[in-house]
């Protein structure tokens, strides 16, 4: 089927490639298929050819994988269902011009000779996730290097090359089959399956655990239910099932955390009388601090609301706060990257008089915060707090100007079906590694998680499970070289990596 009809093999390529992201987590079944895509690109008898193939592998490839889309349109009566089926196939239609790019520069600049073709598409692959991490305000959602979470060794090379550079690693290993059926590469395969072998005991490290004095952290799950999700006249039902779950006791100081948009109340001051129609927002919050002993704190997801001069509400923040036994706020961070069509409408004057509407209902827009902020909450230390798809941005998620003790990922993953939650996490634990910080997760219905500095999970509740996570916080790990230096790593390791090609270019006489 490669070479009769390179097209469909493309496609079934693409969609077996998929498998190896969570939940399905069958990374070998992914460099196989990657591997015998890269055949089907060799072959391809013209560079058009071949950036068809990249296209089309792109296309089954992304609709496989964020097929998880598709749920959130059952929750949204106002948009068709059936149109959730489409959506990720819509979606992926763009996402495949990035395969299909590094397809067209393997073809392009690689096909003198199998290893130097497989090196100029790793780094093809490279900058190209580099590229949808950040046009069109980017969309960095399974990254390649992820299959290898399941194989923590392997995904520990992100410390010093970041995920995108640990997507041309993944290239790599499907070079090296890729190079088997030529009998006069197979050494070149065995050199190269040693040098990924070697990256992988860069990462055997041994656990550090938590000082005996460790400041304790409770996290909250639930399971509520995007259908179940509080409305009005729920709100206070729901609450008192956070409150039950908080309750658990703990011998000294705990940090509480809730998930994204964990409550509908209003916890500021200072809006127009009308905003608080569920309950003033000082007996919302003297009704928290009830949780919450000496040195505990609570941080809870809540919507931010802004007004114009006519107290005509106009925008809104997807917001965390952080408040203490006192009943004050001591902290509030606000989302800096909005979900498209989820949380804002671009476009909006153009697109909704089309009938576009936004997939959340409401005229009126989320706004973005300023980026990467710490909350200083003692006895914790500084907080780096990242709200749900925030998390995915690799290189994004500090405070370049100052190192946290931990990262909080509050999220919502009830939209996103079964396949989203996993793949969420799996990114998420990318990030610890990256950084060498804890990640704290917690999310209305799961996967909530304990995840430590070395991509570790050491605790977390199952999807649709209602429970908690009480235990000491992890410790951070010294900065890693990625949380030095970000993605300059990565466009450095693409940058050797054209540089090795071009070292195995043939020489002209």
């Amino acid at each position: 089927m490669l070479t009769r009809h390179p097209r469909i093999a493309a496609l079934v390529l693409g969609l077996i490639s998929a498998c190896g992201f969570e939940p399905l987590a069958l990374w070998p079944v992914t460099l196989a298929a990657f591997a015998l895509f890269m055949g089907v690109i060799w072959r391809a008898p013209s560079l058009k050819e071949a950036l068809f193939a990249g296209w089309l592998f792109g296309l089954a490839h992304f609709s496989l994988g964020l097929n998880w889309i598709q749920k959130a349109f059952t929750y949204q009566d106002a948009m068709p269902h059936w149109l959730g089926y489409i959506a990720p196939v819509l979606l992926s239609v763009y996402l495949a011009v990035y395969p299909a790019i590094a397809a067209g520069l393997a073809w392009r600049y690689g096909r003198s000779d199998r290893l130097r073709f497989g090196i100029v598409l790793a780094a093809a692959w490279i900058v190209v996730e580099l590229l949808r991490a950040t046009l069109f305000t980017g969309f960095p959602w399974n990254p390649l290097g992820a299959i290898f979470v399941p194989v923590l060794e392997l995904a520990r090379a992100s410390r010093f090359i970041g995920t995108y550079g640990l997507s041309g690693v993944a290239v790599l290993a499907a070079t090296a089959l890729f190079l088997l059926p030529a009998p006069e590469c197979r050494k070149r395969a065995a050199i190269l399956a040693a040098a990924l072998a070697a990256i992988g005991l860069t990462g055997i490290v041994r656990p550090t655990p938590p000082p005996a004095d460790a400041p304790r952290v409770l996290i909250v799950q639930p399971n509520i239910d995007q259908k179940q999700y509080p409305t009005p006249t729920q709100q206070l039902r729901y609450l008192e099932t956070y409150e039950r779950l908080s309750r658990t006791p703990s011998p000294g100081p705990t940090l509480i955390l809730w998930p994204e948009g964990a409550i509908r109340y209003l916890l500021e001051d200072g809006y127009p009388r009308y905003a608080y129609d569920l309950a003033p927002s000082r007996q919302v919050r003297g009704r928290l601090a009830q949780l919450l002993g000496e040195g505990d704190i609570l941080i809870t997801g809540a919507d931010a609301l802004i007004f114009d001069e006519n107290q005509n509400m106009v925008a809104a923040r997807n917001a965390i706060f952080a408040l203490g036994p006192d009943g004050q706020l001591k902290h509030r961070y606000d989302k800096a990257h909005l979900v498209p069509y989820g949380e804002y409408l671009p476009m909006r004057a153009i697109l909704e008089p089309i009938g576009l509407s936004r997939l959340l209902p409401g005229s009126f827009d989320f706004i973005p915060g300023p980026g990467p902020r710490n909350m200083a909450l003692p006895p914790f230390g500084a907080g780096a707090m990242q709200i749900c798809y925030e998390i995915v941005f690799s290189g994004e998620v500090v405070d370049p100007t100052r190192r946290p003790a931990f990262i909080f990922n509050p999220s919502n993953d009830s939209w996103f079906g079964s396949w989203g939650p996993p793949q969420h996490l799996a990114q998420a634990r990318l990030r610890a590694i990256e950084e060498g910080l804890p990640v704290l997760r917690s999310t209305p219905t799961g996967i909530s998680a304990l995840i430590d500095s070395d991509g570790r999970l050491l605790a977390s509740v199952p999807h649709k499970r209602q429970g908690v996570i009480e235990a000491p916080l992890p410790p951070a790990a010294r900065p890693t070289l990625f949380a030095r230096m970000g993605n300059w790593l990565a466009w450095g390791f693409a940058l050797a990596l054209i540089l090795l090609a071009v070292a195995l270019a043939p020489k002209r006489r």
